[in-house]
């Protein structure tokens, strides 16, 4: 015999598995999810949904098109703050071809901002850059990083730029 459940804020109020849906918002499709488990807290303040199991995450532009991926090994979104918490491994793959890797990221849909405040690698075509914190629009295709660093390919006629010219060139990456 079990004991019976007294607290019902920590019982979800729905358990899904192995889930692959879309949602939509005022009628158009605007992310498509994949997870192996999906649960529902709406007693719990605040409420949230939870992916402890990791959650695959596509975000569709107006035209359909995926202008985002998005993968973590846990998020948490907040319904009410509509925010999102991904946690572990994450990684993020823009329209452009970028990739995004960091241990903690946020995502407010109100705002249609992204941030994090801890280490961010990012690759793109022709370099790495790493930081220490970011911030982004939810296309990925417009962001800030700081404490900037990387490794920077630079043309030999650059070679003759003095110290203070560099330092302007690399300190200028948004």
């Amino acid at each position: 015999m079990t004991d019976a459940i007294t607290c019902r804020d920590s019982v979800p109020v729905m358990v899904t598995r192995d889930v692959s849906t879309y949602i939509s918002d005022s009628g158009v499709v605007r992310y498509k999810i994949i997870t192996d488990e999906w649960q529902v807290y709406d007693r719990l303040v605040p409420s949230r949904w939870t992916f402890e199991k990791g959650i695959y995450l596509e975000k569709f532009n107006d035209d359909l098109c995926i202008d985002a991926v998005i993968v973590a090994d846990t998020a948490y979104y907040y319904d009410k703050e509509e925010l999102w918490e991904l946690r572990g491994n994450v990684h993020i793959e823009n329209e452009n071809d970028e990739e995004f890797d960091t241990e903690l990221l946020f995502w407010n849909q109100k705002k249609r901002t992204v941030y994090s405040d801890l280490y961010i690698r990012i690759r793109q075509q022709r370099r790495i850059i790493t930081g220490i914190g970011f911030t982004s629009n939810q296309e990925f295709t417009r962001y800030t990083i700081k404490q900037t660093q990387g490794i920077f390919p630079i043309k030999e006629e650059s070679m003759q730029a003095t110290p203070t010219e560099m330092a302007v060139a690399t300190d200028s990456i948004e």
